[in-house]
Formats: C-alpha cells, structure tokens, sequence
C-alpha cells in the first residue's frame, strides 16, 4: 500500500484494511447506519469473514488532505459474484464465453447485506466526484472487468450517471411507518382480510405455548450469540449452503455494536427454540437473519415481521427493511420499494449487450413494481395515516 499523505498534499489512495484508516473520521463520513460503521467492517475483517480465501479482498479507497480523510469508498475486489444479491452471474458468464475474464471485479457494497446506503461517502460533491473518477481510474489501469456499486443512496446517483455507469433497477419489501399509533393502528390500516391474517398467525404462535422475548443492546448476552449462531448456521446448512459470518462477528458486533443490535427470540419452556437478528440506527430497523431449530407454523412471521415492525412502532423509527426478496412480505403490510445498483463495464461489446438487456428488465421492472403496488394490503390509500415519512 501507499505511504500516508503528508499532511499538507491531497492524496487519493488504497487501503487494504479499514483499520488504516481513522475511525472517528470514517464514521463522520458513513453517518449512523450500522453497515458503514468502521466497527462493523473491521470486525468482517478480524473475524476471518471477508479477506484470505473468502473471495472479498478490501480495497477501500480515501481521499486525504491536511490530515483529514476528506472522502472514502468501501470497496473489494471480488473474484466471484456470491454474497451480493444483484446477480450477475449472466453476464459473467457472457464475458468468459467471449474470453473475457470477468474475475476479479470491483465491488462497493457491503458484504451480506443488500440495505440501501451511502457508498460514496463524502460532505462535498466535488470530493465524491474525484474519490469516482480516481477509482475507475484504477480499474481501468488494472484492467478490472468493471465495477459495480450495488444499493447506494440517491444523493449519490448523480455522479454515477456523469461518470457513465449504467443504472439497473431492482426492488425490496419495507415496511413504512406512517405514524401508527401502536401495532393495532397499523392493523386497522389494512384491509380486513389481511388483518384478520396477520391476527390469527400470531394467535396460532401464542397458542404454541411460545414466549417471545426482545432483546435490545447490552441485554443480549454471549449465551444469546452462541444460541443465534447455532441458529443461523442451522439455517445455511438446511438450504446446503455455506454461512457467510461465524460467532466471532456476532460477538464482536454485540460487543463493539450494542445499541445497533435487537435479537428476537422464541422460548419453549425457559429453553429457546428460535432467534432473528435486526439491527438498527436511529431511523430504520434492518431486518438480517433468522434460524429455528424446531418447526412451529407462523414462527418466522413472528419473529421475523410482526415483532420487528411492533419495535419499529415503539421507537418511531421510520422504516424496517425487511431484506432481500418475499412477496409474502406484503400480506404483512411491507410494501414494493424500488432499489438500484450502478455498473461500468471496461469491455465495451459487453457494456452494449447488458445496456440492452438492463433497458428491457427496467421495463419489466416497472409494470412488477406498479402490480406490486395494486396488491398492497391497506384498505385504501385514504386510509394510510400521515405521509410518507
């Protein structure tokens, strides 16, 4: 890596580890959500869960000047496409049939997690402007296949599209407060079929002879992780997948995240049987993950969804984002929300081919999105209290 800038030059350079950067600083940049927290992304790193052999090599780009990180990037150099949730894997293969490697790539994103967020950090949009242009820069250098920032915010969207990149429209399930009193509020928002739902799946559980327990912060003990992992990895292992995080990330993030961690779990006679991970900041409830270790009917849509948007109610928070997929989220009251990714391509034949393909799934896209909206559970638009937050 490069030496550090002295203290009077502006330099643009790359880290191969967070911890070489300020963490008070990064933090100025990354704001309150938990994702972009230095803490978060070092303890990916610390815990073996990105880096070595996983196929994530940071490579997080910085601006410095006088002292200061004026903009960063997180960023990897990603030798496969899993752990993303925008696939490509077609147009990789495109590339190799073409022989055209398409491993490694350059990748902003944060690794697991498909949440929306900021990816160019910075407080000045010319600092934003150069940190985009000085990395493409070096892709092009590299001879990277490409880069691809994946659910950025929209204040970020500007400089991507001056840069060139090509947009491509996706879509989550969140859950909007709308300034719901309390859980029952919400339910009287919706129509009564759905409500009547919603009520009877959370009957069935608590005639299960379940307690479910919220714990927020400092209440989750390493009892609680160790019985999470074992959850989660119960999960990966029952779809014959591999888990990305182990207990050490979860230790760690309870440890050095408190306040940004809810666990929900499900008790059977004083002993657990089930837990689902949410993490928070100030404005929004992030759905994360979930493992059972006994079946019981409507679990997951207690634990996973009921629970989470009763919290959200209780803090005031203004959205919980419940992940990646599940149109069975709207029958519990989430809602269609358009998301993005932005992609540069260095071979120009390939750019063509997905600009064409990506126009044509950004029209499905749209005609998806609007029959989403019309099967939305509330009563009536009408009926919705307050705007949008």
């Amino acid at each position: 890596m490069t030496s550090r800038a002295a203290a009077s030059q502006r330099q643009f350079q790359f880290h191969d580890r967070i911890a070489e950067l300020d963490a008070r600083q990064w933090n100025a940049l990354a704001g309150n959500q938990p994702f972009l927290q230095h803490a978060f992304l070092l303890a990916l790193e610390e815990t073996g869960c990105v880096g070595g052999d996983t196929g994530w090599q940071p490579l997080y780009a910085a601006i410095h000047q006088t002292g200061q990180l004026r903009a960063a990037m997180p960023l990897y150099l990603k030798y496969h496409s899993w752990g993303e949730y925008v696939f490509d894997w077609a147009w990789a293969d495109a590339s190799e049939r073409a022989g055209l490697p398409y491993y490694p790539k350059l990748l902003s994103a944060i690794p697991f997690t498909p949440v929306p967020g900021a990816r160019l950090l910075a407080e000045q949009g010319e600092d934003a402007t150069e940190l985009l242009q000085q990395v493409l820069g070096m892709a092009g250098e590299a001879e990277l296949s490409g880069l691809h920032c994946l659910f950025p915010r929209a204040e970020d969207d500007a400089h991507f599209e001056r840069a060139g990149l090509l947009r491509r429209q996706g879509l989550q399930f969140h859950w909007l407060n709308r300034g719901y009193a309390d859980y029952e509020a919400f339910l009287a928002a919706l129509n009564h079929d759905k409500r009547k739902k919603l009520r009877q799946e959370r009957r069935k559980v608590r005639d299960a002879g379940l307690t479910i327990v919220r714990k927020h912060g400092a209440a989750i003990s390493a009892e609680d992780w160790a019985f999470f992992d074992r959850c989660y990895q119960h999960t990966y292992q029952a779809h014959r997948s591999s888990p990305y995080l182990n207990l050490d990330f979860f230790l760690r993030l309870g440890r050095d995240l408190p306040e940004a961690c809810l666990l929900v779990l499900a008790y059977r006679d004083g002993q657990p049987i089930a837990a689902a991970l949410n993490l928070l900041d100030g404005e929004r409830l992030y759905g994360r993950y979930w493992g059972a270790l006994e079946y019981v009917p409507n679990l997951h849509f207690e634990l996973c969804y009921h629970q989470g948007i009763e919290f959200a109610i209780e803090r005031g928070l203004q959205a919980f984002e419940g992940g990646a997929q599940g149109e069975h989220k709207l029958a519990r009251g989430f809602e269609a929300v358009a998301t993005h990714s932005w992609h540069w391509l260095a071979q120009p034949q390939l750019a063509g081919a997905v600009a064409r393909f990506l126009a044509r799934e950004g029209q499905g896209m749209d005609h998806y999105l609007s029959e989403l909206d019309e099967r939305a559970p509330f009563r009536s638009a009408d009926s919705r209290p307050g705007d949008l937050p």
